[in-house]
């Protein structure tokens, strides 16, 4: 048994951070799915799901501030503080983008919902689905493979998001002709783009701490 498993043994099981974790973990999944489901309606039927989007933005915000009352309160924590202050704030900055791109979409009021938002839109779902996954397999570190997996999968949706927003740009600077619609549909795609390299910054921590706990 290694001196982490024998650690993790005596000190008392966690009743306050992991619970927060996966709160935090199952709220992204809940914005990404609406923001989806947003991009595939007409504009006039968004706007319900855009304030969903904003409620649960700032639960996201809640649970981040809960977690960190929890840090300054409590010595004893089931990893390491910084870890645990990464976590949550990576998983923060990912709701902050996809919000992001939801209030780009209100405000500029983008009628056409292009293929390439679509896509993002779904690849940014799913990499929350697997942030979701790894976070939940920190209670007991018995899957560590479980993890990194899921990490690895974030990996590939990031480049895959890379390629879909570079093809788009291209294309918007090919086709569009009204500098306006340049200028609002590469914002939209910059802010989902942006969302799926912070779920990437999340597997980073993720795999930072399974390594430490392997």
């Amino acid at each position: 048994m290694s001196i982490n498993s024998i650690f993790q043994f005596l000190v008392p099981k966690d009743k306050k951070f992991f619970p927060l974790f996966e709160e935090a973990s199952s709220n992204l999944i809940e914005l990404a799915s609406n923001l989806h489901e947003a991009v595939n309606l007409p504009l006039k039927e968004r706007e319900v799901l855009f304030q969903k989007i904003d409620a649960l933005e700032q639960k996201g915000e809640d649970i981040t501030r809960q977690t960190n009352l929890e840090l300054s309160r409590n010595f004893i924590t089931p990893f390491d503080r910084e870890d645990i202050h990464s976590l949550i704030t990576s998983i923060d900055n990912v709701a902050d983008n996809l919000h992001g791109a939801a209030s780009r979409m209100r405000l500029y009021q983008v009628d056409k919902i292009t293929k390439s938002i679509r896509k993002l839109t779904e690849i940014n779902l799913e990499a929350c689905q697997n942030i979701d996954v790894a976070v939940k397999e920190l209670r007991s570190f018995k899957k560590i493979k479980n993890i990194t997996d899921a990490c690895a999968r974030i990996s590939k949706l990031e480049n895959k998001s890379d390629n879909v927003y570079n093809k788009a740009v291209f294309e918007i600077f090919e086709n569009e002709t009204d500098a306006k619609n340049i200028i609002k549909y590469k914002e939209v795609l910059s802010v989902l783009e942006s969302a799926t390299d912070k779920c990437k910054s999340v597997a980073s921590v993720l795999e930072s701490i399974s390594v430490k706990h392997s």
